[in-house]
């Protein structure tokens, strides 16, 4: 192997800016998503996660003579309606194949996945990146079963052998594939969250990366820009965290324009990220279709997404990202900025929305959910599913802020009460005594009393210093605890000031 191809992450950051600018990038992604069903593929084992070692297997997981796969109908439903979230074409007929190779997480000894008739082909998803939109092409969207885990660390004899959890094995997957129609790590990442977001959406798959439910393999190559042709493409794998895949990208770009530049060729093959050393290593080369011998699962009937039931599998689809952010844009008037934030997750949008029936105005119910909820949510590390405050009562207290009942600063504190305890408004005003000074004449003596121990501010202010006034305002809603309406209080003030 020549030295360019085990270049070193500081030495890959050596490659001038202006020889990176003559090179571009192709991205494709291979993502595999488990589906969010209670048995699995083939058999009526549980998919539930964390389950003792395998204890979730029978004679067909385990691939033991004579044991025969049925298809999850539930796991065909989730995957057409991934397939419709993608915009892709659903194919009325598909087949199962057998993908042959030996591994010792595989019992059988193949893979049930789907190769030449998929469930569905093409699509698209758009990505935005500094508000300029791309669409990213779809090859296809296919299902297969999950392999085995093996474990390799936390045993005794974890230096002799490997241990296997046959648990996963045979969990329905979809892999989605994408068109080489990424350019850069940047793009990688803006598919993949939206990408992410979709399935989300749509309930097919909680996306959990730390449990392996969302699994991601980039193919990636180089060319000069002036080269019409792709590059010869390498896998990466390993990339269970969005932030690795990203990194893993701009490593491995780097390494393969070291290699070009050095005269050397880039190999098509496999490589891992190697998150400690934060770079990527060679692992095998890379397979060929023809390698895994391909041919239809004789135990497996082929599968018929008929019209009717595809129409009402559309029928059930929820709102999608896209159109709920152009919706919440254009119904309630807030910034495109703001309904982004607000369509993040299904459960913010479905939140924000019930703040706005029970009564609060839009803008100010976005406010509120960014600047005040989601950040004691984060601080928490609890979902906006888990927020103690129901948009009820957080409708309740925006009406009272809106109304002037309360001021703004009065509700900020009766908020972090209310997220702290989970009691209403009313009762968090009542118990801390927070409601508002109605009578003037109680303001008034206020700001006599601040007014009579600050003379030499009340000389200049009358000196012309109107700055000061400010000082007055201040030290009045602090004595009242803010629970003197601002109004009134700036009216009071330049009278007794004169």
């Amino acid at each position: 192997m020549s030295p360019a191809n085990t270049r070193t992450a500081e030495e890959r950051q050596t490659i001038p800016p202006e020889v990176r600018a003559r090179y571009e990038s192709v991205i494709g992604l291979e993502v595999h998503a488990q589906l969010a069903t209670k048995t699995k593929a083939f058999c009526a084992c549980s998919t539930r996660f964390g389950d003792p070692p395998n204890t979730n297997v029978c004679p067909v997981c385990l691939g033991l003579p004579g044991a025969l796969p049925v298809l999850n109908r539930r796991a065909l439903e989730l995957a057409v309606k991934a397939a419709l979230a993608l915009h892709c074409d659903v194919q009325e007929r598909s087949r199962f194949a057998r993908k042959n190779y030996f591994y010792p997480d595989l019992p059988k000894g193949y893979q049930i996945s789907q190769y030449e008739l998929p469930v569905a082909l093409g699509g698209w998803l758009e990505i935005a990146l500094d508000e300029n939109k791309k669409r990213i092409g779809i090859t296809r969207l296919h299902m297969e079963e999950d392999a085995a885990k093996n474990l390799h660390e936390g045993f005794a004899d974890a230096g002799e052998y490997s241990h296997i959890d046959f648990n996963r094995c045979g969990v329905p997957l979809i892999e989605i594939v994408s068109e080489p129609d990424l350019r850069a790590p940047e793009e990688a990442y803006a598919y993949l969250t939206n990408l992410k977001q979709s399935l989300l959406y749509t309930q097919v798959s909680d996306c959990n990366m730390e449990e392996g439910s969302l699994r991601c393999d980039a193919n990636v190559s180089v060319r000069l820009r002036s080269d019409g042709k792709f590059g010869t493409k390498v896998e990466v794998k390993n990339l269970n965290s969005f932030r690795y895949l990203q990194h893993a990208l701009e490593y491995e770009i780097e390494r393969q324009i070291g290699v070009l530049e050095s005269g050397g060729t880039v190999v098509q093959e496999t490589r891992l990220w190697n998150v400690a050393a934060g770079r990527t290593e060679s692992m095998r080369s890379k397979e060929f279709a023809h390698d895994y011998r391909y041919f239809p699962d004789p135990d497996l009937l082929p599968v018929q997404v008929l019209g009717a039931w595809k129409e009402e599998i559309a029928r059930s689809m929820p709102e999608l990202p896209d159109a709920k952010r152009a919706r919440f844009f254009e119904k309630y008037g807030i910034t495109a900025y703001d309904a982004g934030v607000l369509t993040e997750t299904r459960e913010r949008a479905d939140y924000f929305e019930a703040v706005v029936r029970a009564g609060a105005a839009a803008k100010s119910a976005a406010n509120w959910i960014q600047t005040e909820l989601l950040r004691r949510l984060n601080d928490s590390g609890k979902d906006i599913s888990e927020s103690p405050i129901t948009p009820q009562a957080l409708a309740d207290l925006l009406r009272r802020v809106e109304s002037g009942e309360i001021t703004g600063a009065i509700g900020k504190r009766v908020f972090a009460k209310m997220f702290e305890t989970g009691k209403s408004a009313s009762d968090v005003i009542a118990a801390e005594g927070l409601a508002p000074i109605t009578d003037t004449g109680s303001v008034e003596a206020i700001c006599r009393d601040v007014i009579a121990r600050n003379s030499d501010n009340v000389a200049k202010y009358r000196a012309g210093n109107e700055g000061v006034f400010k000082f007055f305002v201040g030290q009045v809603m602090r004595e009242s605890r803010g629970r003197a309406n601002p109004q009134d209080v700036n009216e009071i003030l330049k009278r007794l000031l004169a």
